[in-house]
C-alpha cells in the first residue's frame, strides 16, 4: 500500500513540474526572454506589464510600442489599427523574433504581436 502512495505521489509530482515548466514557456517574464533568446524563438509567448512608450509612422503598415513588465522591456511589432497609449496595462501575445543573434546576446529581440488585450 505504501509503496503505491509513493508511485501516486511521485506521478503527481512529476504532472506538476511539466505543467510549471510548459506555463512558464507560454508565459515567460521580459528578463527570462532576454537572458535565454534561444529558448524562446519562434514560440508564441505572453507578456504583461505597463507600455512605456509607442510610435509609428503615418502610412507605414506597423507600429512599435514597449511593454514593461518589471523585469525588463520589450519591444512589440505591430500591424493591427490599436495603437496602446503609454501607461496602459497590456497583456500581448506574440511570436519571439529577433533580427540576429551576436555573442549569444538577441539583437533586435521583439514580439510579433499576435492579439493585444489592454487591461482596464
Amino acid at each position: 500500500m505504501m509503496h503505491r502512495i509513493t508511485h501516486v505521489l511521485a506521478a503527481a509530482a512529476l504532472i506538476a513540474s511539466t505543467a510549471s515548466c510548459a506555463l512558464s514557456l507560454r508565459n515567460p517574464n521580459v528578463s527570462d526572454l532576454q537572458r535565454h533568446p534561444g529558448r524562446y524563438q519562434d514560440r508564441v509567448v505572453s507578456v504583461s506589464g505597463v507600455v512605456t512608450s509607442s510610435w509609428g509612422l503615418p502610412l507605414v503598415p506597423f507600429r512599435l510600442y514597449r511593454v514593461d513588465d518589471g523585469t525588463g522591456e520589450v519591444t512589440v511589432l505591430s500591424q493591427g489599427l490599436r495603437m496602446p497609449a503609454r501607461g496602459e496595462r497590456v497583456r500581448v501575445r506574440g511570436r519571439v523574433e529577433d533580427v540576429a543573434i551576436f555573442g549569444g546576446r538577441p539583437l533586435g529581440l521583439h514580439l510579433r504581436e499576435e492579439a493585444l488585450y489592454v487591461k482596464r
